[in-house]
């Protein structure tokens, strides 16, 4: 001990002795192998949260662009490509593109990257006839059921999907009408709905092939204003223009 003070040489842990005369004889630390002493509980290090962390944010930045249209249907991108644009490394992209294609919106090419799904009028016309068949008997229900200060309390939703329309952003706009619904079905109490027609919201606002890259004020704020009129009609109980509004709102639905 007094040798290793007047050298400077750090005191190892008889633990850290153990796990080196481990390595000279070919067999795995303790720790490695995944024992731990009695004394002390393993705690996770924080790699893989920074990593999930790194992950869901490149995530909803490729949901963005896919929304925005600058992540154009047809076109290849691959992870090191992307990973610049965005400052990280390919494996989060990767792995965040990945997701995306469990979602639909990518396929994967192999050797190259991912392609943006293709999508026409008849796919969006499909997925808002199975949005109505959820939401409709869902909202229809709700307005049966549900106190009027209770639809009052989702107001101040409706109006920001105007001030987000009003910014003419599709991104921004696609995000506060998905919260918007998302609250509205969240009254039924039932999160597996909630989750799915998510899902499907989400998919319809993924750009068409051929469409313009962004919608305009006047457009966005149409559907917009629609919010309002609904929770309107969900108020006074007038099941007759709910049904008109969710047929407007989900265009292309029969």
């Amino acid at each position: 001990m007094e040798q290793s003070i007047r050298t400077g040489t750090p005191r190892v842990p008889p633990q850290a002795r153990a796990a080196d005369v481990d390595r000279q004889r070919g067999v795995a630390p303790a720790d490695t192998r995944g024992e731990h002493t009695h004394s002390e509980t393993p705690i996770p290090g924080p790699r893989p949260v920074q990593r999930a962390s790194v992950r869901g944010q490149i995530l909803e930045a490729l949901r963005t662009a896919l929304v925005a249209g600058e992540l154009r249907p047809g076109e290849v991108y691959s992870a090191p490509a992307l990973g610049e644009r965005f400052g990280v490394s390919a494996t989060p992209v990767r792995e965040a593109m990945q997701q995306l294609a469990l979602e639909g919106a990518v396929e994967v090419v192999p050797n190259r990257g991912f392609r943006v799904v293709e999508r026409g009028a008849r796919e969006l016309a499909e997925l808002a006839e199975v949005r109505a068949l959820i939401e409709l008997p869902v909202m229809l229900r709700l307005a049966r059921t549900v106190p009027a200060e209770r639809w009052a309390e989702l107001r101040p939703l409706a109006e920001a999907t105007v001030r987000a329309a009003s910014s003419g952003c599709r991104a921004t706009y696609a995000e506060s009408d998905r919260t918007f619904h998302r609250a509205l079905l969240a009254l039924s109490g039932n999160e597996q709905l909630v989750q799915i027609a998510d899902d499907l919201h989400r998919r319809s606002q993924w750009p068409l092939v051929g469409a313009p890259a962004s919608r305009g004020h006047a457009d966005l704020l149409a559907d917009a204003v629609e919010h309002a009129a609904l929770l309107d009609a969900l108020i006074a109980r007038d099941l007759d223009v709910v049904r008109s509004l969710v047929g407007e709102h989900f265009p292309g639905a029969s």
